[in-house]
């Protein structure tokens, strides 16, 4: 097997990654994973105990510092694991921290305290050189800063681990000067993330392997998310289509009234470069000292939410207060919400979405038996279900919540526990689903510290009764009938065909029935064995007894050995027989 320090291409940095788990604690999991070794220990003249590493490391394998070691065994002893995780990421960097933000989402593998640390996790870089930022966007659009804009402010917006945000100007085709702000992804990130990449596939791989105890938080299914996430993330030009398409479902709606997503500029947007509309407003954590209306904008999120998310099937996955900014309500106009960073978008099916309205609608009904029917359509089962005590297991957590008026309801917690009581029963819920209960709990979240009067399930009560009267329509109805007609024709053109096959296969005497049986292997192995000892036994008994007339030594060693032949066989034999089910 290739280990994975020859696997690694670069070594430097998996050198870094394992020192820095091992300096905060976790060194064990990293011999364990054959990641590294522990320097071997002087020899005391005393029989000790073997390693309990699970994979042992290869002859090239990064030995561990002893002091290393040393400082993470006392930090483990005053430091929570959950606190350790999150320090190790953050120590780790910019592609970690955005691992730990996915990972801050997944409350249906990690425990609570885990997510809770997770959560905790920031972009917290230095800004990059404005000559740096300045070849970027020239090598990226291929002509000169002074061409490309009117303006550019060298002072940076904003940063973050991809890119970096200034304010501009830019000369529209139609004449005009717009303001605007240029997203800039840092010089080399990509390589940077493409390495860290390549290392955390090998590692989860490695990790799961050697520490079976692992595989219930899905290492390798961690770092799957992450990759098509940050892969997504790297091209800004994905950012802008979203905004477009944002654009496009809310265009003529109510809600297209209530919130506004930036325009891209094409002509001065790249991979790496992306140009959007500036929005003059204020964070939405500043609304009350700016003196609006508060609880209106609350209201108007939840209904805005709850379009993308149900009516759309195509969401902003991450709507944390600084990805909201407040236009207008000043002077009785109406709050807009506008919605930036758009990088990071969740996607319903039409079938998810159906069932994720329907568990919403039981929650709203106070219908328990229908939390968990709707849980169970959303999930994919891993294992056999024992579907009354799954009924009753989520009916029990529901009617924590569900006994109590709507506007007490905490949507989040319910959230947390129902997942929680699905996957202990080994019902994989999709990662989609997961990314709706992070935004609802996000939005939740701002909602409650703007209105804490604010009654989720009351407000998106009208919009449920609204998607379920639409699901139900004549026209909806009538196209899902036409489809089923279309599916019965096919398969009615279909089956004669196929039926033709199957008894032209059986005149010809072609046709095949597979039949297969799970213990046929094992007693073709016991059989296998048996003559094969048989043959063995019976062999060295007759020779045996021949030569024993003229040669009692070697007669008696035949002999021995068909014995020792025997009794071994019957032994392996007891050994081998499956136990009897209680």
């Amino acid at each position: 097997m290739i280990s994975v320090v020859s696997a690694v291409r670069d070594l430097g940095r998996l050198r870094e990654i394992t020192s820095v788990l091992v300096r905060h604690g976790f060194g064990e999991v990293v011999a364990r994973a054959g990641l590294a070794r522990k320097p071997k220990k002087p020899s005391t003249g005393k029989s000790e105990p073997p390693p309990s590493e699970s994979v042992a490391p290869p002859p090239d394998a990064i030995v561990l510092a002893v002091d290393e070691l040393a400082k993470g065994e006392e930090e483990k002893g005053r430091t929570s694991t959950a606190e350790r995780v999150r320090l190790v990421i953050q120590d780790l960097g910019p592609s970690f921290i955005k691992l730990g933000q996915i990972m801050s989402t997944r409350n249906d593998l990690l425990p609570p305290d885990v997510i809770a640390e997770l959560k905790k996790l920031q972009d917290d870089v230095p800004p990059v050189p404005f000559d740096e930022i300045k070849k970027v966007i020239e090598s990226s659009l291929g002509d000169t800063l002074e061409q490309l804009f009117v303006s550019f402010d060298e002072k940076p917006l904003a940063t973050a681990s991809i890119g970096q945000v200034h304010r501009a100007v830019l000369a529209t085709p139609e004449g005009e000067n717009v303001d605007v702000v240029v997203k800039v992804q840092r010089p080399n990130v990509g390589v940077t993330v493409q390495r860290d990449l390549e290392l955390l596939h090998i590692m989860a791989a490695a990790v799961e392997r050697a520490i079976p105890e692992t595989r219930i938080y899905s290492p390798v299914g961690l770092v799957q998310q992450f990759d098509r996430s940050i892969t997504a993330e790297l091209n800004f030009m994905i950012e802008g289509e979203n905004g477009e398409r944002f654009t496009k479902n809310f265009e003529g709606t109510p809600q297209g009234e209530l919130a506004r997503f930036p325009k891209v500029y094409k002509q001065a947007s790249s991979k790496q470069v992306l140009t959007l509309e500036f929005f003059d407003g204020i964070k939405v954590d500043k609304v009350a000292a700016a003196g609006i209306d508060g609880a209106q904008i609350a209201r108007n999120a939840v209904g805005v939410v709850i379009k993308m998310i149900f009516e759309d099937g195509f969401f902003h996955a991450d709507p944390h207060p600084g990805n909201i900014i407040i236009m207008g309500g000043t002077g009785g106009a109406q709050p807009v919400i506008g919605l930036i960073d758009l990088g990071m978008v969740g996607r319903l099916s039409p079938e998810l979405r159906d069932r994720t309205i329907d568990l919403m609608v039981a929650a709203v009904r106070q219908d328990a038996y229908g939390v968990a029917d709707a849980l169970y359509a959303i999930g994919r089962p891993t294992k056999k279900i024992d579907m009354r005590e799954f009924r009753d297991e989520v009916a029990m957590l529901a009617e924590k919540y569900l006994g109590k008026p709507l506007k007490e309801i905490d949507l989040s917690a319910m959230i947390r526990d129902l997942v929680q009581g699905a996957m202990k029963y080994g019902l994989e819920i999709p990662t989609d689903f997961m990314m709706v209960g992070k935004a609802l709990m996000t939005i939740e979240g701002i909602g409650k510290q703007l209105d804490p009067d604010l009654d989720v399930f009351g407000e998106a009560q009208p919009y449920f009764v609204k998607l379920l009267k639409q699901r139900y329509s004549p026209q909806r109805i009538g196209n899902e009938l036409i489809r089923g007609v279309e599916q019965l024709s096919r398969a009615g053109y279909d089956v004669p065909l196929q039926a033709r096959e199957v008894l032209e296969d059986l005149r010809l005497g072609r046709l095949q029935v597979k039949t297969p049986d799970p213990a046929l292997p094992a007693a073709a192995d016991r059989l296998g064995r048996r003559v094969f000892s048989g043959l063995v036994v019976a062999s060295s008994t007759l020779g045996g007894a021949t030569a024993f007339a003229h040669d009692h030594t070697l007669g008696g060693v035949l002999l021995a050995v068909a014995g020792a032949v025997l009794v071994l066989h019957v032994l392996s034999d007891l050994r081998r027989r499956p136990k009897p089910v209680e």
